[in-house]
């Protein structure tokens, strides 16, 4: 595993801590096992969409919480106490292990909603800013000025 170091970053750049704690924590979890499999695609100018594989995993099992920029998904398998309905298993390809999968948001994208189909968990993110942020169009005045309080002389109309 390759690790880089930021301190030159540190020593130039004010203000960009957080962008650095970022990139480490994604060098760190670089070495994840990539399970479950998920997808991440723009819906839109501002809409996102997370597609995670769940396959086997029911709805109770599952838990997303997002809390200020960080998105968790979370699935635990209940635990199959029924020992009269035991199973053997020649291959086990599913893999119904535990999860928690974290996804770093930028500023002021929320979650809009999640949805469970098909062993599919979708959850829909959009950017929503807020008025101060977005842009706006100023408007340019025009006008005669007065000098020294004295108006132009209307033109008197044709008759």
């Amino acid at each position: 595993m390759r690790t880089y170091d930021f301190s030159p970053l540190y020593r130039s750049a004010v203000g960009f801590d957080r962008l650095v704690r970022q990139l480490e924590s994604a060098a760190r979890s670089g070495s994840e096992n990539g399970w479950p499999p998920y997808n991440i695609e723009t819906t839109g100018e501002d809409a996102y969409r997370i597609e995670i594989a769940v396959a086997g995993f029911s709805a109770d099992e599952l838990n997303i919480e997002a809390k200020e920029n960080l998105l968790t998904v979370t699935g635990k398998k209940a635990a199959n106490d029924d020992g009269a309905s035991a199973r053997t298993f020649l291959h086990r390809g599913l893999a119904e292990r535990d999860f928690e999968r974290r996804f770093q948001l930028a500023d002021y994208v929320v979650v809009k909603g999640a949805a469970l189909a098909h062993g599919l968990l979708t959850i829909e993110l959009k950017r929503e800013l807020p008025e101060a942020l977005k842009p706006r169009s100023i408007e340019i005045a025009t006008g005669s000025a007065l000098i020294e309080g004295k108006a132009e002389p209307k033109a008197k109309k044709a008759a």
